[in-house]
């Protein structure tokens, strides 16, 4: 079951056929889904970027999740929206993948544009904050976030934090 108040729940695209958007929160989550989401995650955040970490975190169950299928049902995108409180004190868009077989497709774009969209209509009024690999620094900027500390490590890999400013 899908939020209603999401932006279009499902699209045409030429490049990648029917795409289906899933807004949800854990308990909407069938079992299915969240194992594709957990070891979506799992493959790209500890094996694939070689980090050793705890990637389930206890913060899914507080958390919005935002997902892209195609029509064999597989996992093609996916962000983890928190409230504030978990993690900063305003909103947060995190974990955000773009799973190999769609890469470079701008999926990511749409996920964040999606992403970004919700956290607005969530909590209107509030900035939005994310903690960004360094090298993705300018494609969250194309978003309207702008830097707010410096470069850092983060299980090993260079990190920034980032602020979009409320609309």
């Amino acid at each position: 079951m899908s939020h209603t108040d999401a932006p279009a729940a499902s699209s045409q695209d030429t490049t990648h056929g029917h795409i289906e958007w899933r807004w949800q929160r854990f308990d909407e989550l069938d079992i299915h889904s969240l194992y594709t989401l957990c070891a979506a995650r799992v493959a790209i955040f500890v094996v694939e970027q070689e980090c050793a970490y705890q990637e389930l975190d206890h913060q899914d169950q507080q958390a919005y999740h935002l997902s892209a299928w195609n029509e064999q049902q597989q996992l093609l995108a996916y962000s983890r929206i928190l409230g504030p409180g978990p993690r900063y004190a305003t909103p947060s868009i995190g974990r955000v993948i773009t799973t190999q077989k769609a890469r470079g497709m701008g999926l990511g774009r749409q996920l964040m544009q999606r992403s970004v969209a919700h956290c607005d209509a969530l909590f209107p009024g509030s900035d939005i904050r994310l903690s960004a690999q360094h090298h993705l620094e300018h494609f969250y900027q194309s978003f309207g976030f702008n830097s707010c500390s410096e470069m850092y490590l983060e299980d090993g890999i260079p990190h920034i934090d980032m602020q979009r400013p409320a609309p």
